[in-house]
Formats: structure tokens, sequence, C-alpha cells
């Protein structure tokens, strides 16, 4: 029998090509299972064969387990003060075992047996195809479709499997059975039950990868594709760099009459791809990923990470595209918020920012409108800049004289002054619920405080307009605090 058993294990290991040692382990198992039914309980068995002469031993094993845990399962664990009375030196996590007689494997149920050791070899071929496919390093995954699984795709390539979920494919695309396909490969799933890799043709991977099947010079490094946004079946912005002076990145990447953004395109189902230099100066970049659009003026929000673009009336409906599609993509390429606006809006919203400039001055420096509007005309923005900017810029102003400068810089730093101290009051008025909740930094804290915000729950009360409003945090970072300050209520 033992003789047999070895032949067995030689004979599945030519048929399946997989290595003996995996199919010992499977036959292990299922030795180890017949054997738990035949003790019964919630044992653990270990069974082990000898590689040479076929024959096994069969041993029950209790796992050593911290006295403070306590026993979950008593057929299988040992409390660690039981364990060392013996065997002194044992460890928590180390296995006490005992040699129990061996089920002869004439004994095993043979289709029990059988299953076990065919699913050990199956899980064993495909981890086995699934590392010679990594080992190629392909980002691109071709293959056929072979059916379909609950709306995905799976998706052959030889004898690897892929799966193409619903929500990775193009919108509208019209795939069926025997097409034949290409998709990136996102990653591996290895809880998947089924085709663990997956895969996707909507992702920005997926066209960063086409282009640079397409484009040699990317492959080369003289070229580089640096970020990509899609509206997949629609639309996309790529953009691209060239670290040759000579080498050209738009005319390089669409080729000669097009060829190559066309042959992206037809593999995208017609997907329209506009491709954009990439800028290390970021205003100039969103400029060229607002195209064709052109820009009449842009302000950077550094803070909020945010651009106001400025566009004429001709160019209000091109900047922002239909259903706002070319500057949502413009944003996602550049990872900047931009702000589309006409002439008279941004007139409108620069007079109202001057008015609270303005009023700002009135109010602390204690001055009339025509020196608050002498100090915005020069550039002035705030209290800060009027007390600490170099003595030598405020002189050039003509309209004021020495006196008047030192004398406006006293009271912006009293002013300031004022204001941190009252600041400092105000924020000792915080609650240690809303000081301790998750994202909140002191300067947010001092604009929550301002704003009559002085309680966790106050906060949660907050509309999601009202605390951008109040702190200038964007709309996501404004929804996720108040979020997060309302958990309490429903814990």
């Amino acid at each position: 029998m033992n003789r047999e058993l070895l032949l067995l294990v030689d004979a599945i290991s030519r048929e399946k090509s997989v290595e003996r040692e995996v199919v010992f382990g499977a036959v292990e198992s299922a030795l180890a299972q017949a054997t738990k039914k035949f003790v019964g309980g919630e044992v653990d068995i270990r069974v082990a064969i000898d590689r040479e002469s076929g024959e096994y031993e069969s041993f029950r094993r209790w796992l050593v387990v911290p006295d403070s845990a306590g026993l979950q399962n008593p057929d299988a664990e040992e409390l660690l003060t039981d364990a060392r009375d013996r065997i002194a030196d044992i460890e928590e996590g180390d296995y006490i075992e005992e040699s129990i007689e061996s089920v002869p494997i004439g004994r095993i149920g043979a289709q029990a047996a059988k299953q076990v050791i065919l699913q050990k070899i199956r899980d064993a071929e495909r981890e086995q195809l699934l590392n010679d496919f990594l080992a190629r390093g392909e980002k691109i995954f071709v293959g056929t479709i072979k059916r379909l699984d609950k709306g995905d795709m799976i998706v052959e390539s030889g004898r690897v499997e892929g799966r193409l979920k619903r929500n990775e494919m193009i919108p509208k695309e019209n795939l069926r059975s025997g097409d034949r396909v290409r998709a990136v490969l996102l990653g591996i799933d290895p809880t998947a039950r089924g085709p663990q890799i997956m895969l996707s043709r909507s992702s920005p991977e997926f066209m960063k990868e086409l282009f640079a099947q397409e484009v040699p010079e990317i492959e080369q490094g003289l070229l580089e594709i640096k970020s990509c946004a899609r509206d997949a079946g629609s639309r996309a912005k790529i953009a691209v760099v060239s670290h040759d002076r000579r080498v050209d990145p738009i005319g390089t990447c669409v080729g000669v009459r097009g060829s190559r953004v066309t042959a992206v395109t037809n593999e995208l189902a017609g997907e329209r791809v506009d491709i954009v230099l990439w800028s290390e100066d970021p205003a100039q970049f969103v400029i060229g990923a607002l195209a064709p659009a052109n820009v009449s003026s842009i302000v950077v929000d550094e803070e909020r990470h945010a651009m106001d673009v400025v566009v004429d009336e001709d160019n209000l409906a091109i900047a922002i595209g239909k259903g706002g599609q070319n500057v949502r993509l413009a944003s996602e390429l550049t990872g900047w918020r931009i702000n589309i606006m006409t002439a008279e809006e941004s007139a409108a919203r620069k007079e109202q920012e001057d008015q609270g400039v303005r009023q700002l001055f009135i109010d602390k420096l204690d001055v009339d409108e025509e020196v608050a509007d002498i100090l915005i005309a020069e550039g002035f923005t705030s209290l800060e800049e009027v007390a600490y900017v170099p003595l030598a810029e405020m002189l050039e102003i003509e309209s004021f004289d020495e006196d008047t400068v030192h004398e406006l810089r006293a009271r912006a730093k009293d002013a300031l002054l004022t204001m941190e101290i009252a600041k400092e009051e105000s924020v000792e008025e915080v609650s240690q619920d809303l000081r301790d909740l998750e994202g909140i930094s002191p300067d947010l804290l001092a604009k929550l405080a301002a704003g009559g915000v002085h309680s966790r729950d106050e906060l949660a009360d907050l509309a999601v307009d009202e605390l951008v409003e109040m702190t200038g945090m964007d709309d996501e970072a404004a929804k996720a605090l108040i979020l997060k300050a309302r958990e309490h209520w429903f814990a």
C-alpha cells in the first residue's frame, strides 16, 4: 500500500505538472481530515508521510494559548500553565503533539480523499500559473472572453484567467463571449473565488499602458506620462513631458497623421483624448489642461489648493465642457480645484473681497475709506502685511509720509495683538471633546471658535456650506469633518 501511495504521488505530480511536495501535502491533508472524523470533535490532526518509504504517522495536537485568553476550543488548545506542567520550556504559539493510531488509507472515504487531493492540486496549479504570469512582468492582459459571471467578464489568456468587473468596463461597450480584449492588470485578489487577477479597461492606468505600447519613446525614457484623467468611453486627458529637448512630447504621442493616438482611441471605443503639456508651473499646467478653452487670467490660492480661472463669454462653455466634463477632467489631471468664471464674475468677486479688506482696515486701523483704498491699491490684503512688510516698501508709497507709515504699522500690530488675545480667550471656551476630535488642528480650532462653534455637537449641527464659509475648507473635507463629529450620535 505504501509503495502504491508513492506511485500515485509520482503519477499525479507528472500529470498535473506540480511539485511532488504539493501532492504529498494534499494526501496528508486528506488523511488528516479522515482521521479527524474518526477521532471526533474539533480536534487538530497532523499527518506526516515519509517521502522515501511512503509510511505515515498521525498526531493529535494542541495549540498553546496564553492563560489570559482562555480556551476557545478545548479539543485543540492547551493553556500555557498546563502545557508547562508537561513540557517545561514550551511557549505560547507552540504545539503539544501526541501520536495516535493512523487511519488506514483503505478506511478513508475514497470520494472525500479524491476531492481534497484534486482541490489541493487545482489550487497549486492555479498558483503556479499565476506566479508564472506575474513573473513575465506584463501590465496589459490580452485574452478572450470565456464566459460571464454575475455581470463580470472572465477573460482567458492561455491557461490563466482574469476577472473584468462590470464597473471596470468601458460604458456602453458591447463585449460578448469569444471577443478578444485587452485590459490593464489592476492587482491580485488572493481571497477571490475563481480568477484572482483583477482587470480594468476604464482606469487611467489602462490608457497610460496603451500609450506606452504605441509610443516607443515612453519606454525609452525620452517621454513620460505624468498623469491621466478619464471619463471612460467619452473623453480623457493625459499630461506628458519630454526629457529630451529634441523630442516634441505632444507631436510624438499623436504620431504621423494621428496614427498613435488613433490606435489608442480605437481600443477605447472612440474615446477622445486631449494630450496636454505638463509643466512645473501649476498655473501654466492648468491653462494647458483646460484646452481648447483660452484663459484670460488665473489666480492661484495655495492655501486652498484652488485656482480661479477667468475666461471670456465665448470660451465659458468650452472651458466648462458638456456636463462640466472639461473642467472636471482638468481638475483630476492637475490635482487642483478649478473655479471657472467670466471677467464680470471675477470683477464682482474681487470687489467683494476688496470690500471685506477695506472694512477690516477701516475697523482695525481706525482709518477712513481713502487710506484703506490706498493700501488695497498697493496690494495689501491683511493686517499682518501692514504690520510686518519691510519698512522700505511702505515708505515707497507716495501717498504716505514716514509718520503715517509708522503710525499704520503700530496700529496694525496693536490690532493683531488684541485679536490674538480675543482668539485665545475664545479658544479657551472650546470643550475638550471638540479639541480631541480627529482632524482638528489649532488653526481650525481657532476658526471654529471665532465662528461661535465651541463644542462637538455644535460642529455636528453645521451644514457643509456653513463650515466651508467659516473655515475655508473644501466641500469634501468639511463633509468628512461633520460626519466625524456626528459619529458619537450613532455609537
